[in-house]
């Protein structure tokens, strides 16, 4: 599982009929002190998560593996939205402040 800020939406009218009802986020990637790094991903929301958030997601065949993205055309998935964070006693990322 990687870790990813949500910076945008993604909207997609015509689309394989499997991936109807999906929402689709564009997330960039944290590192581990909660620095923005190069690059973006989009992925499919499968917890409601929202622009701003932190978020955990998984990528390649292990993004398959939710309910929601089970045998679905699908290379990222949010799997978790993240309260907080911590690296040898050091908190990197807290959502309430």
């Amino acid at each position: 599982m990687l870790l990813a800020k949500v910076v945008g939406t993604v909207v997609s009218t015509q689309k394989d009929e499997r991936l109807q009802g999906m929402k689709f986020l564009v997330l960039q990637r944290l590192d581990i002190n909660g620095k923005l790094e190069n690059g973006y991903v989009v992925a499919v929301d499968a917890v409601g998560a929202g622009i701003g958030e932190v978020v955990m997601y998984a990528s390649g065949s292990s993004a398959r593996q939710t309910v929601l993205t089970d045998k679905r055309a699908c290379d990222a998935v949010i799997m978790g939205i993240v309260d907080t964070w911590e690296v040898d006693g050091q908190v990197k990322y807290n959502k309430g402040g």
